[in-house]
């Protein structure tokens, strides 16, 4: 299967699980797992959340920023893959002056 991200529709999220501005995404799912490219502008972030039933891999594209995962702060920049395990909690947080872009893996378990 190929997954055509440029003929997904782009969604702006608001706060994106109570983090700072918004994240832009094109999403795809399933019904078992979502895979999204999304942009977070400077000074946005994913909020602090727990994966219940899934796990999640984020494989950053371009930019840089921080993951606060397991009570630390881990740097990312282009290249990086964090991987949060199920019943682990993570953010994602760009602060650089730049687009942080990612693609993210969530399969449920």
């Amino acid at each position: 299967m190929i997954i055509d991200f440029n003929n997904i529709e782009e969604t702006v999220i608001p706060n994106f699980k109570g983090g700072e501005k918004e994240v832009a995404a094109r999403m795809f799912f399933d019904g078992a797992v979502r895979i999204l490219k999304a942009r977070l502008a400077p000074g946005a972030s994913i909020g602090f959340h727990t994966h219940e039933d899934s796990c999640e891999v984020i494989i950053i594209r371009s930019g840089e920023g921080k993951v606060y995962y397991e009570g630390k702060e881990l740097r990312v920049k282009a290249g990086d893959l964090h991987y949060c395990p199920k019943g682990h909690s993570h953010t994602l947080i760009n602060d650089s002056d730049a687009m942080l872009e990612i693609t993210g893996i969530v399969p449920q378990q």
